[in-house]
């Protein structure tokens, strides 16, 4: 029988408001918070994953929410002493434009104003490597808000906005107002994995957002929930089984949510040493393999 520990109190990083990650931060805490009463997990604003990275090492956050390339490149060090909690979800990068733009393709972009996203995104980082894998160069608008995005796409201040993944907010509120998805076509899509191997081929699902009806081949990363090198183990075996039983109801609450489970972390870590102590032992408890 688990022995009774105290409660671990967790502060969670996760980017500035109107971005996709403290959508999926209130969620997340939320639904952890309510499924496992040891744990109370604070999230907190900060400037997005370029932020976080350097604050979970120094050990000022416990926990922090970090996007694809980020995540990529810092599990691409050989002395990394962030360890994985959870993966998060896959994210396809995409553009929209209005539904009466002119832009049919990547190429049409060019010379014209693009907001990437916010300065520390991880996503804004992507929407460069797309961009520069294509040879393509655009005016960048970077944000210090994600959500001063839209209204300048929606105003012609920009000519199309970057953003990635199911329920990005900014993609939401401009879908619902006849916005136009755009991706990279097949053989972009090559060019920009065969230049970029840390990148995947990923698809946004049908129905993401209104009036979306069909998939959208793309390309993306994962992103990932990860610990300070120092969190006990037990915190993490806390975290990994909340978020084992809590899978369907996290689901329920965010629809990003639905690729964060222990199965998916499992396979989207690069190596298994990455993973926290605390979460590969639940993984053995619970036969996830």
């Amino acid at each position: 029988m688990e022995s009774i520990v105290a409660a671990f109190s967790l502060v969670l990083g996760t980017a500035t408001p109107g971005g996709g990650f403290p959508v999926y931060g209130a969620a997340f805490t939320e639904v952890l918070n309510a499924q496992e009463p040891r744990l109370r997990i604070e999230a907190r604003n900060t400037k997005g994953s370029a932020e976080n990275v350097p604050l979970l090492e120094a050990g000022k956050l416990d926990l922090g929410l970090v996007a694809g390339e980020f995540a990529s490149a810092t599990m691409a060090k050989p002395d990394t002493k962030l360890r994985i909690v959870a993966a998060m979800y896959s994210s396809p990068g995409l553009f929209i434009v209005k539904g009466d733009s002119p832009v049919r393709s990547i190429q049409d972009l060019k010379g014209k104003p693009v907001v990437l996203g916010t300065q520390g995104s991880g996503i804004t980082v992507l929407g460069r490597t797309v961009l520069d894998s294509l040879g393509i160069e655009i005016n960048p608008i970077v944000l210090e808000k994600a959500a001063d995005g839209p209204p300048m796409l929606l105003d012609g201040r920009a000519a199309a906005l970057w953003g990635a993944g199911v329920g990005w907010p900014a993609f939401g509120a401009l879908a619902k107002q006849g916005g136009r998805f755009m991706a990279p076509n097949s053989s972009e899509i090559e060019l920009i994995l065969k230049k970029n191997p840390q990148l995947q081929a990923v698809t946004l699902p049908a129905r993401s957002y209104a009036g979306q009806d069909a998939p959208i081949p793309s390309v993306g990363s994962w992103s990932f929930v990860f610990a300070k090198p120092d969190l006990p183990e037990q915190a993490g075996y806390l975290l990994a089984r909340a978020i084992h039983q809590a899978e369907a109801k996290l689901a329920a609450k965010l629809e990003q949510a639905r690729e964060t489970t222990m199965a998916n972390t499992l396979a989207a870590a690069p190596r298994p040493e990455l993973l926290h102590p605390g979460v590969r032992r639940y993984l053995a408890e619970a036969g996830i393999r």
